[in-house]
Order: structure tokens, then C-alpha cells, then sequence
């Protein structure tokens, strides 16, 4: 028999009280007591506790039927806030949110240096200034979650960054160093995958998120939880061989995918193309809205490519859902239907393929996600999105 002592209950039962009223966004005890299980008199002890800490507050709805009004609970979103940031190649995105995931600030920074210790003082000034503005907050600022766009080690170090050439740096240790704060690493495709299941597929236990913007990576979801594989690297499909003999790539092999399928790689190949150098993606777009035969073929050419992937993740994972982000093949008339119709075996078995409408917000807003989550201390989050408030660029 698996026992606990009276503390560990006490935690469990608050988890799930928490989890429940953030599902249900207002919620009367008597309905926690229903669905949860747990008596009213456990109900009461928690309720009292969560309210005295300010983590949620009451509300008396008014109604016209005789008897008591109904108090509901709800979460107190302004008593404390987390900073979700997206250390990108060139900016870095920040976004502040409460504790309902509402985005309250967002500010994307533009940076010129690839210098890890510059990259480390900007991100300090930019948090003690979340922290100063926050502080009349109950709890203030509490936590800061960081995407990474690249391997991370399961203890939150940095094993290599691609673009920034970064190997083996501690990130997490040098910021807290200079902050009182908690603060968390995770990879870039690991938190897309996370905003998309609690935001969008609440009800989805097996979800792949495939990042096709800047090379290919996945973020795995199975039963609410990121699959992140024994070092921490899972996820990183970009570097399957989809042809033998292939294309060189950067990790040393021939024939990845991200070779035929990724954003930078068709950008490229159109930019050979159109004999145009560096073509940004912002022009590619453009090129696909005016209708450009020599674009759309390409985006056409690297829909097998893409599908190839696909049927593997297929074969390999059994998803229920897989969520693709690529804003380029979000401007193609039917992309889904065209990716499918290279997907004809009869061994592949999923429920659905969509394209993500999260763009490149998902990883900042899967990191605010990930820090309620933590800042809660429950299994699973359901959340919805709201519209975005003071939004900047420097």
C-alpha cells in the first residue's frame, strides 16, 4: 500500500484544486467538491488557504432566483506574473503574463552580437526591469522561462546553440547569479509543443509539434508532459535522412531533412532560383501573395520532402494530433490536403495535421505556459488566449 504523510496529501489536494479552478475559470466549491471527489470539508481548508495567499479570489454572481447568490472562485491573475523570453538569432522576444496566461507586456529586442557574455547583461537588465516594474504585485515577478533554439541538457545547460555557436554554456547558473529569481532553460520546440497543447489541444494526450522556421525541430507531448529523451536532446527530426546521400549538412551528415524541408532551406533554394541573394522570409511571403510561379513551384517542390518527415513522426510516435509551424506553408491554398496525399500507408496511423496559428509567438507563449505550470505546482494546464496589450520592438 502506497502511503503519505498528512503534508504530501495536503499538497496533492491543493494541486488538483488549482488545476480544477484554472480548467474551469469559475468554479463554486460545491462543483469543486463534485468533480474532484475530494469532501467539503477539504474543499473549505483549501479554498481558505488558496485565499489568504491571494492565489484566487471570490466572486457573488447575481441571478433573479430566490436563495443564496453562488460565490465562484477564480484564480487571481494580478497576484503574481512570469516572463516568458525567446532567445532568438538577432532579437530576443519577451512577453510578461499573469497568472491566467494573459500576455500584459511583450517586447521584442533587436541585438547585434552573438557574444554570449553581451547576450547574458542584456538579458539581466531586460528582467530587473520586469522585476522593478512588477514588484506591487502580491508575489511579483516569479518566475522567467527561456527557450532555447537548440540542445539543452536535462540539467538546463546549454549543450550547442547552431546560430550563436555557442557550446556548452550555463546559462541558467550565470543569470541567477545576478538575479534573485527563478529562472528555467528549455528548448525552443519543446515549448512550442507546450503552448499548443495548453492553449489549443487540451484534449489531445499525444501531440508533435513540428518547427519547420529555422531548421526542423519537434517538440514531443505524451499524457500532458514534454518527452525530452535521455540527454535532453529529443526532438531534433531536422537531422533524420530522408536521402541517402543527400544534400550535406551542417551536423556532418547528407540527405536530413531540414536539408529539403526546412524554411531556410527552400528560402535558400528559391534565392538560387530568382538569382536574387539573401531573400528574407518576410520576402519570400510576399512573393507567394503576389503569386510568383518560381516561389509557389518551390513551396510545391518541398511538400513531398515535408510529407517524408511526416510519414516517419507517423510511424514512430502514433500521434493524435501533429501541429505544424511554418508560416511559408501556411500561405499554400490546401497545404494540409497536399501533405496528406503523399501520406498513403497503410501502416501510418494519426487522427489529424494542422497548421499552427500560433506563428513564431508559440515558443514565448509556451514558456509563460510552462512557468504557471511550475509556479502552480499542478499536472496539467488549460488555458485560452486573449488579446495582446502593449505590445513593442526596440
Amino acid at each position: 500500500m502506497v502511503t503519505g504523510d498528512g503534508a504530501y496529501i495536503k499538497r496533492i489536494n491543493r494541486s488538483i484544486i488549482l488545476e480544477k479552478i484554472i480548467e474551469h475559470g469559475m468554479i463554486s466549491r460545491a462543483e469543486l467538491s463534485k468533480i474532484t471527489g475530494l469532501n467539503k470539508a477539504t474543499i473549505s481548508v483549501q479554498v481558505a488557504d488558496l485565499l489568504e495567499e491571494e492565489l484566487i479570489k471570490e466572486t457573488q454572481l447575481e441571478h433573479y432566483n430566490v436563495g443564496r447568490r453562488p460565490i465562484m472562485l477564480s484564480i487571481n491573475n494580478k497576484a503574481a506574473y512570469v516572463l516568458g523570453i525567446d532567445l532568438d538569432y538577432e532579437q530576443i522576444h519577451y512577453t510578461v503574463a499573469d497568472l491566467q496566461g494573459h500576455a500584459v507586456v511583450s517586447l521584442t529586442e533587436k541585438i547585434q552580437t552573438v557574444d554570449y557574455d553581451e547576450i547574458v547583461q542584456l538579458l539581466v537588465k531586460q528582467i530587473k526591469k520586469y522585476q522593478k516594474k512588477l514588484s506591487d504585485s502580491r508575489y511579483g515577478l516569479v518566475i522567467v522561462m527561456i527557450g532555447v533554439h537548440g540542445t539543452v541538457n536535462r540539467d538546463e545547460s546549454i549543450y550547442f546553440n547552431p546560430k550563436y555557436r555557442w557550446h556548452n554554456k550555463i546559462l541558467k547558473t550565470d543569470l541567477m547569479k545576478k538575479l534573485d529569481l527563478d529562472i528555467y532553460i528549455e528548448n525552443n520546440a519543446n515549448l512550442s509543443a507546450y503552448a499548443e497543447s495548453v492553449y489549443h489541444y487540451h484534449n489531445n494526450n499525444n501531440l508533435v509539434n513540428i518547427i519547420l522556421t529555422s531548421g526542423i525541430g519537434a517538440g514531443i507531448m505524451t499524457d500532458g508532459e514534454i518527452q525530452r529523451g535521455y540527454h535532453g536532446y529529443a526532438g531534433e527530426m531536422g537531422h533524420m535522412i530522408v536521402s541517402f546521400g543527400g544534400l550535406s549538412c551542417s551536423c556532418g551528415n547528407k540527405g536530413c531533412w531540414e536539408q529539403y524541408a526546412s524554411e531556410p532551406s527552400i528560402i535558400n533554394h528559391l534565392s538560387a532560383n530568382l538569382n536574387k541573394p539573401n531573400l528574407t522570409r518576410d520576402e519570400v511571403l510576399r512573393l507567394l501573395q503576389q503569386g510568383n510561379e518560381t516561389a509557389v513551384e518551390r513551396i510545391e517542390e518541398s511538400i513531398p520532402y515535408i510529407s517524408a518527415g511526416l510519414n516517419n513522426v507517423i510511424n514512430l510516435y502514433n500521434p493524435e494530433t501533429i501541429v505544424i509551424n511554418s508560416r511559408i506553408l501556411s500561405t499554400i491554398p490546401n497545404a494540409v490536403t497536399k501533405l496528406e496525399s503523399y501520406l498513403n500507408s497503410s501502416v501510418s496511423q494519426y487522427c489529424q495535421i494542422v497548421l499552427s496559428d500560433l506563428g513564431d509567438r508559440a515558443c514565448v507563449d509556451g514558456a509563460c505556459a510552462l512557468a504557471i505550470q511550475r509556479f502552480f505546482d499542478v499536472q496539467r494546464l488549460n488555458l485560452t488566449k486573449s488579446n495582446r496589450t502593449n505590445l513593442q520592438t526596440t
